[in-house]
């Protein structure tokens, strides 16, 4: 059984949860508390030599760290990840990477980061960037909105893990201060991909150990 590495109010802990859960994946869930050094550990780094969550541990003991690159390894040869037979084939799976980096880039380490600082009484402390972050964001949210006013989803007709990757902070932009009402057309994708996932993967909402003190 496949065993998930992971601080389960991450979101890009969360994107696995997802994507295990709509393929149907049976999983064990290996909880890393962060902010005792578990993910520094020798065993962790063993796993991930960066030391961070989420990392699959596969059947065989091998393991997959970084988020997105999980998601494409599970995705590989389902409907979430275009399969590169064609010309067009391999365009579609570009844009679906496209915006696996994208998200990785622009929209983690900025909304990510925000909503930490946010939830966790950390922007006092981080002040210096939060203006700089602040203004990423607002690109970041303009760029997904002008994509989203012409297609229902990031990559094209279909929903992708690309979907899903963008989804896992961009739906939480509210939460530091980016209400989606200002951004119509990511709002209507948020709805549609939240009608697509139901209610079975809710976010894990930070305890007192990430609590800034």
């Amino acid at each position: 059984m496949l065993t998930l590495h992971e601080y389960t109010p991450s979101q890009n802990c969360w994107k696995i949860r997802v994507l295990l859960g709509l393929l149907g994946i049976p999983y064990r869930s290996q909880p890393v508390a962060i902010f005792s050094g578990e993910s520094r550990t020798p065993d962790f780094l063993q796993l991930n030599p960066a030391g961070s969550t989420p990392a699959l541990v596969l059947d065989d003991g091998r393991a997959i760290a970084e988020s997105n690159a999980i998601l494409c390894y599970l995705a590989e040869d389902t409907r979430y990840m275009p399969p590169a037979t064609s010309p067009d084939g391999r365009f579609a799976r570009a844009k679906v990477m496209q915006w696996l980096f994208f998200e990785q880039y622009y929209v983690e380490p900025v909304i990510g980061s925000l909503r930490f600082w946010t939830l966790t009484g950390r922007l006092e402390v981080n002040a210096a960037l939060v203006p700089g972050k602040r203004d990423a964001a607002m690109r970041a949210l303009g760029a997904l909105e002008r994509t989203l006013s012409r297609s229902q989803f990031l990559a094209g007709n279909d929903f992708t893990i690309a979907d899903i990757a963008n989804y896992a902070y961009g739906h939480l932009a509210a939460d530091c201060g980016f209400p989606l009402a200002g951004f119509p057309s990511i709002a209507r994708w948020v709805d549609r991909i939240g009608g697509i996932l139901g209610s079975g993967y809710p976010v894990v909402p930070y305890g007192p150990e990430a609590r800034a003190g």
